[in-house]
């Protein structure tokens, strides 16, 4: 478990809205914005930044998998991306896609990345100036790594070996779907399992308990308190887990990222793939095997 001091940790990490506005014109920054609503983009967005789409542009468009380290590339450098350029990123709720690339960019090597606290909604609440002109950037000449760095990242298999082990498994979803009484979120798509539960053995801390009012993250001896009360103080191996891997990213975010918890995965096939296992165990409601 890291003792790294957690301001430090958070400025190497984090952004503020003030930092944001200081930076709009610095070439050396590139704003990148990723909204679950992939239409808000259009609606405002800060000058100069580039709008991802998560569906078509964070994903392979046939496997269900990350999008690869080519087309990655490829997005950063139409993006106007370097390799000394520093990316900052934010979006609507609270950042949760912003914090899915953000993970998937430290999945893929790079590291100069930074997530913009509180998002979408601190950006217009702080009256940052918006603008529906679309950006103009030379190409960039990143180079993603080809290697990827897998210890950020678990698959089933892993999950799977986890029940009844050490090892901490973290249901970041909302208590209805962790108790298996609903499928997702009326509010989002209904991308769903075959069943309904959880993980046997997982812990439920919503990824919302995290933030603040405003969407800022809570102080970090906040965050310590709200996950060591589950059991979780970084001196176990960790797997987040959500519907289909944006809320969990989130959450990774603050146990590895804010928190710096070294060995914390992020585990992205999540319920949507659990979930429709066959074979594989499940509980609901109080934890009851089924």
């Amino acid at each position: 478990m890291s003792v790294a001091d957690p301001t430090t940790r958070q400025n190497a990490v984090l952004v503020t809205t003030e930092w944001a506005r200081a930076h709009l014109d610095d070439p050396a920054v590139r704003f990148l914005e990723v909204d679950v609503d992939t239409s808000a983009y259009d609606s405002g967005h800060l000058p100069g930044a580039v709008g991802i789409n998560w569906k078509t542009q964070l994903t392979d468009r046939l496997l269900r998998d990350l999008v690869s380290r080519d087309d990655l590339e490829r997005l950063l450098r139409d993006a106007g991306v370097n390799d000394d350029t520093r990316i900052v990123l934010y979006g609507d709720n609270n950042n949760w896609f912003a914090a899915w690339a953000y993970w998937q960019l430290r999945y893929h090597g790079i590291d100069n990345v930074r997530l913009l606290d509180g998002g979408r909604a601190k950006v217009e609440a702080d009256g940052l100036p918006l603008t529906t002109d679309a950006p103009s950037h030379p190409a960039g000449s990143i180079t993603v790594p080809a290697q990827t760095r897998e210890e950020l990242r678990a698959y089933r298999q892993q999950v799977l070996d986890g029940i009844g082990t050490a090892r901490h498994l973290v249901d970041v979803r909302s208590p209805e779907e962790y108790r298996g009484e609903l499928s997702a979120p009326a509010h989002l798509p209904q991308e769903a399992a075959q069943r309904r539960g959880h993980v046997p053995g997982a812990v439920n801390v919503p990824w919302s308990q995290a933030v603040a009012e405003d969407g800022t993250f809570k102080p970090v001896d906040q965050l310590r308190e709200l996950y060591a009360s589950q059991g979780v103080d970084g001196s176990e191996e960790v797997v987040a887990y959500c519907r289909i891997g944006e809320r969990s990213s989130h959450t990774w975010f603050v146990l590895h990222e804010l928190l710096g918890y070294d060995n914390v995965r992020n585990y992205d096939g999540s319920w949507t793939e659990y979930g429709s296992l066959v074979g594989a165990p499940i509980e609901t409601g109080d934890g009851s095997a089924n």
